[in-house]
């Protein structure tokens, strides 16, 4: 436990009165309508949009996974969210004017513009529930419970009044404030977690049980787990870290922001931007800065716990206060802040607090945008007024922040609920993917897949059939031997429930066809059908698919090149690092020049 000094406090404090003054500034305007309350009337910039996507990700949960990856499988173990960048650029570069051109309220409105008929207007109303309410509180609750961890262990404060300080001050701006609240608070939350999470890292690194970079990186707990790929002998490690979520995990899961084809909070974003290009700026900028630049300095820090605290037990004893059932690798982080000196602790301190006031907050308004456009709205009040709605989402931003706090206090750490997320959203990927491309998709697809990934990943995780068909896989996160089953029996499922099924009337097909502009030989069916009933489907434009997924490759040269240059240059090896600059600079020109093409693709 730390004891925090005047400066401590004063930075904290100031950050918080900061915090609630932009709340209570926009509170007014936020509350005008439903559309302002969750879109701020879709005039946002893409750069204010961008970095609200990096804070929102920036949650206090973040560093602690990434921490415990690192601790349990090495610096490559974070291939296990960083295969997620292919999700992202698809969203950059072809996703992102889809959701813009929708025009709809929430992601899952598009349902109901998509599918037809009671099976779209179910799955609309079912995944409110089931994302809104039951995913978005278990999310919220993996953050919380970072929260808790780290107030425990630097403050010495008791699990419920970490939940009770913490909550309050963001479900106040975020019930008042809206999304515009968010969004603008967010702004000054990035700067302040940035600057306290770098300066953390430089200083951790340089403490004198640490004794440096260069030390730190000679140190043998360290030097086996520096490979940023894994080593290719090593069949499992290479098969479980790289080639599954490279060649099968990122297109297959659905993950809150990582969703195949975008939606969530990243589609909430993208639909209250200016216009379709401030939309695919906005998530470009998000991408680069997620993969490419932050996390680092987790790393750097997570390296140098290995030198204090090399295991479990060393925790446990320099942090006795520690429950048994809170005690993982994810609390070094935290262990390593108590180091901090006055004055960079409070900054780091209000850098954590937020981390966690920004994803909490965004979490809360997507979570209770879904509860009264694709509920309340749509099922229990259609004619409900303006001023209502914004009531309804206020009262249930509520609601979502204490279910969250309520689960975080019975959890032990973040890894349980990515495992969980992951797999249990497997297999349902592909659908995101083509909903937007191949007609013959349709709502019973969909709801074939969600239940059949929900019933499969259940059965094998808690039952014994799981242990009977596949052997224990050395602890590897997520449990890749059950991973790829999942994907491909879901898969086979939806597919046969989409061919057994009718497809969507053709009047529902026309109507998306002409407002989307989807485009490509996935449609061609129905364009030709329509322009047999004299309906023109074709708009004249160039299917800019091809160059956008050009697009995408170079995005991915480009940004895990540059993950990968800071890696090495910070490790000394000078001629990769030298290499991958090249590179990076190569990669950037390419895309510079394709992305003037993509523009005048873009109308």
């Amino acid at each position: 436990m730390i004891t925090l000094q005047l400066l401590d406090y004063a930075i904290i404090i100031t950050f918080f009165a900061i915090t609630l003054g932009i709340g209570l500034y926009v509170s007014k305007s936020s509350g005008k309508s439903s559309s302002e309350f969750f879109l701020s009337g879709r005039s946002m910039p893409w750069w204010l949009l961008g970095i609200s996507m990096v804070a929102t990700t920036f949650s206090t949960d973040t560093p602690n996974l990434v921490t415990d990856i690192v601790r349990t499988n090495g610096v490559a173990g974070n291939w296990v969210w960083w295969a997620f960048l292919l999700t992202g650029l698809l969203t950059v570069f072809i996703y992102a004017r889809l959701w813009r051109r929708s025009n709809v309220n929430t992601d899952l409105e598009f349902y109901e513009l998509r599918y037809g008929g009671a099976p779209a207007r179910f799955l609309r109303g079912f995944r409110a529930v089931y994302l809104g309410v039951i995913f978005n509180v278990i999310t919220m609750s993996a953050v919380t419970l970072a929260a808790i961890k780290i107030g425990g262990i630097m403050l010495g404060m008791e699990p419920w009044q970490t939940v009770f300080i913490a909550g309050i001050v963001t479900v106040t701006f975020s019930a008042i404030g809206g999304f515009k609240g968010v969004v603008y608070t967010d702004f000054v939350l990035f700067f302040v977690a940035m600057t306290g999470t770098v300066g953390a890292a430089y200083y951790l690194v340089n403490i004198p049980e640490v004794g440096g970079l260069d030390a730190m990186l000679s140190n043998p707990q360290v030097k086996q787990k520096l490979a940023i790929v894994p080593d290719l002998d090593n069949t499992e490690a290479l098969v479980t870290l790289i080639i599954i979520p490279l060649a099968v995990q990122w297109w297959s899961s659905w993950y809150p922001g990582s969703e195949p084809g975008g939606g969530g909070y990243i589609a909430q974003r993208m639909l209250s931007a200016k216009n379709e290009k401030h939309a695919i700026a906005a998530t470009f900028f998000f991408n680069i800065m997620h993969y490419a630049v932050r996390p680092w300095p987790w790393i750097l820090v997570a390296l140098a716990s290995l030198v204090v605290f090399p295991d479990l037990e060393s925790l446990q004893q320099a942090f006795p206060i520690v429950s048994e059932d809170k005690l993982g690798h994810d609390l070094a982080y935290s262990a390593m802040l108590t180091k901090l000196p006055t004055g960079l602790l409070g900054l780091v301190l209000a850098s954590l607090i937020a981390a966690y006031m920004s994803t909490i907050s965004t979490q809360l308004n997507w979570g209770s945008s879904y509860i009264v456009y694709d509920f309340y709205k749509d099922r229990v009040h259609p004619e409900a007024s303006e001023k209502r709605l914004v009531a309804v989402g206020r009262i249930s931003t509520v609601v979502l922040m204490i279910l969250s706090a309520a689960l975080a206090l019975l959890l032990q750490n973040a890894l349980q609920l990515f495992e969980i997320l992951l797999v249990f959203g497997a297999g349902t990927g592909l659908i995101f993917i083509l909903r937007w491309f191949w007609w013959r998709i349709n709502a019973w697809s969909e709801i074939t897949a969600m239940f059949a990934s929900g019933i499969l990943s259940l059965t094998l995780k808690l039952t014994p059939l799981g242990d009977f068909l596949f052997a224990a896989d050395g602890g590897l996160l997520p449990s890749w031997s059950e991973y790829p089953f999942v994907v491909l029996l879901t898969t086979a499922v939806w597919l046969v429930a989409t061919f057994i099924t009718s497809p969507e009337h053709k009047d529902v097909l026309y109507a998306f066809c002409e407002k989307i502009r989807p485009g490509g030989p996935g449609w061609n069916k129905i364009v030709v059908q329509g322009k047999k009933e004299g309906i023109d489907l074709e708009t004249g434009e160039k299917w800019s698919v091809p160059s956008g997924i050009l697009a995408m490759l170079l995005g991915t040269v480009l940004i895990y090149s540059t993950l990968f240059a800071m890696g090495y240059w910070i490790y000394g090896k000078w001629l990769w690092a030298s290499i991958l600059s090249i590179i990076v600079v190569v990669s950037a020109t390419s895309l510079s020049l394709l992305w003037k093409k993509i523009k005048t693709i873009i109308r």
